[in-house]
């Protein structure tokens, strides 16, 4: 019997990814998240961070900024307008990214959860770039 189950990665535009997993590790509020066939239905949002996925046929890893996430009878749901396969962001893009991310959290008018928001984005982009 197949350990697998479906995964369907949607943006603003198009589909992103849409394939069968083995695991998948999100980076929900509540702290990083696995999912594994007939894990419970489950609701959630996504925090800056990574999305791991294993499959049978290599792992892939998407960084995201935000999201929700739905999982009912082995269909797992992510819907953000940020993932990026981390394959496809340059240094460069990166660079920028954490510069700017940088620039807000240094703003005296920023509040707590932009503050919590952006230093999970500065940490993961500083991850993925070494």
């Amino acid at each position: 019997m197949s350990e697998n189950f479906s995964l369907e990665i949607i943006g603003p535009e198009n589909t992103i990814l849409k394939t069968e997993a083995k695991q998948v590790t999100i980076p929900s509020f509540e702290g990083l998240m696995s999912i594994l066939k007939d894990h419970i239905s489950l609701v959630t949002f996504l925090r800056p961070g990574l999305i791991e996925v294993k499959k049978d046929k290599g792992d892939e890893k998407f960084f995201v900024e935000d999201g929700t996430v739905e999982l009912n009878n082995n269909n797992l749901l992510i819907l953000s307008s940020t993932a990026k396969n981390i394959k496809e962001l340059s240094k460069d893009r990166m660079d920028e990214m954490i510069k700017d991310s940088e620039k807000k959290i240094k703003e005296e008018k920023i509040i707590d959860k932009e503050r919590y928001v952006l230093s999970y984005k500065i940490d993961t982009l500083k991850e993925i770039r070494q």
